[in-house]
């Protein structure tokens, strides 16, 4: 059996916010329990299922909401770099394993240039379809790409 990797894919994305980026960090690593909060309109409520918050292992479970349904995903945390603000999440079970073997994001926070406030959010989206016919998940990055504005809005806000 041959495989052509036509079926293998990575999308990326940066989003410049005004929050900073170990805010930003943070709020996955720490208390993605709290992006409902920021994004009610798109996640619904994230449960740690096993583990820590904010380690490496960990279990969460995302209710959240996108192309007009009610979706859920179960993610492993399978890296933190608290000095590169990087956190990457891998979809172990919910609606994502229809169409994907595999997919993980990958939340990278980078300081603006020094004098210039904020940050700039790279998202990364690899994933393994489970054939040809579907499509690649630019809905996904759509969809990080809004929740990254809600966070910062959010954020902003939660100067305390």
């Amino acid at each position: 059996m041959s495989s052509d990797n036509s079926d293998i894919g990575k999308l990326e994305t940066d989003v410049e916010i005004k929050a900073s980026a170990e805010q930003f960090h943070n709020m996955f690593r720490h208390k993605p329990h709290h992006v409902a909060h920021a994004s009610s309109e798109k996640i619904q409520g994230c449960e740690l299922h096993e583990g820590e918050w904010g380690k490496v292992g960990s279990v969460v479970y995302w209710n959240y909401f996108h192309e007009g349904k009610a979706k859920v995903a179960k993610e492993i945390v399978e890296a933190i770099d608290e000095e590169k603000n990087l956190i990457t999440f891998k979809v172990i079970e919910g609606d994502l394993m229809e169409h994907y073997k595999s997919i993980k994001f990958t939340i990278q926070a980078t300081p603006k240039s020094e004098g210039q406030l904020g940050s700039v959010i790279h998202w990364t989206i690899e994933y393994e379809k489970h054939h040809d016919e579907i499509l690649d998940p630019h809905s996904m990055l759509e969809f990080a790409t809004e929740l990254t504005k809600d966070l910062e809005n959010h954020l902003l806000e939660d100067t305390s």
